[in-house]
């Protein structure tokens, strides 16, 4: 299957895209941005890598008329996990937050918790492919994202806001001037999931106060997430909420130590040579 077969996207205006893995049918199947710059475009998170998100990028012209022009395409996971960073080896320039640039320099299918089946994949990629082959490739960052970096791409600004509790290293990229919040698995309109590997509900809690704060200030009008659809500040501020407001309970406390054990356990057994 080709990479034009593979993907799809959807023109959101203002060098905005939407990209989505057509034959990855699961709820883990994330959303792909890609957003154009006068001087940098950027990706924000890139799948399982299956297929050439590149090759897809430049075949439908989605970098404009004259791409050369520009620095190299920047690729950011806005964290490690395995529906998010997959075709990070595809690209020259890759950034993540520095709690995980050794989990994708390893290779840690452990820690970028790679779970995937057989009946996600309605087409498969190429003649005899398993879903048990798969893993994430080992892929060394050039960019070690901080809180509070800034990634200029000449006519808007990114700002990475360090937001851990999903994973260690989640962040959110933040354009302060268009209101818009790149928001990965930090916050998206379904529940929220703090019972993997390295998750901490402790710091959920506190990067979803936050996400309160930065809608109580008028920061965020749009949150384009790393699943599902985007939504606007009035929905973030109730999931957020909800979230503070059940994370600290005894059942929710339960809920968590159960799942944790059990994704563990079976992450564990799909990653036998992890060093975890």
């Amino acid at each position: 299957m080709s990479a034009a077969d593979w993907y799809a996207h959807k023109s959101l205006g203002d060098g905005l895209f939407w990209i989505q893995e057509r034959f990855y049918q699961s709820d883990n199947r994330a959303n792909i941005w890609l957003l154009r710059g006068s001087h940098q475009d950027v990706v924000i998170d890139t799948g399982l890598g299956l297929r050439s998100l590149p090759d897809y990028i430049d075949s439908k012209g989605l970098l404009g008329k004259d791409p050369q022009r520009k620095n190299p395409l920047l690729a950011i996971a806005t964290h490690a996990h395995f529906d998010h960073s997959g075709g990070l080896h595809q690209f020259q320039q890759v950034g993540v937050h520095s709690a995980e640039v050794d989990a994708l320099a390893n290779g840690d299918n452990f820690e970028t918790v790679t779970w995937l089946s057989d009946r996600e994949i309605a087409e498969r990629p190429s003649p005899g492919w398993r879903a048990r082959n798969y893993k994430v490739k080992a892929v060394q960052p050039t960019h070690i994202l901080q809180e509070g970096d800034v990634i200029n791409l000449g006519d808007r600004q990114l700002t990475v806001l360090h937001m851990p509790g999903h994973s260690r290293g989640s962040i959110c990229l933040h354009d302060h001037d268009n209101k818009l919040l790149f928001s990965g698995d930090v916050v998206y309109d379904g529940s929220m999931i703090d019972w993997l590997p390295y998750s901490q509900v402790s710091d959920y809690i506190s990067s979803c106060e936050r996400l309160v704060g930065l809608v109580d200030s008028e920061q965020v009008d749009q949150v384009l997430p790393g699943h599902y659809n985007t939504f606007g500040a009035k929905r973030l501020h109730r999931i957020a909420s909800t979230y503070i407001s059940r994370a600290g309970t005894c059942p929710a406390k339960f809920s968590t130590l159960t799942w944790r054990t059990l994704a563990g356990f079976a992450l564990r057994m799909s990653n036998p040579h992890c060093a975890c």
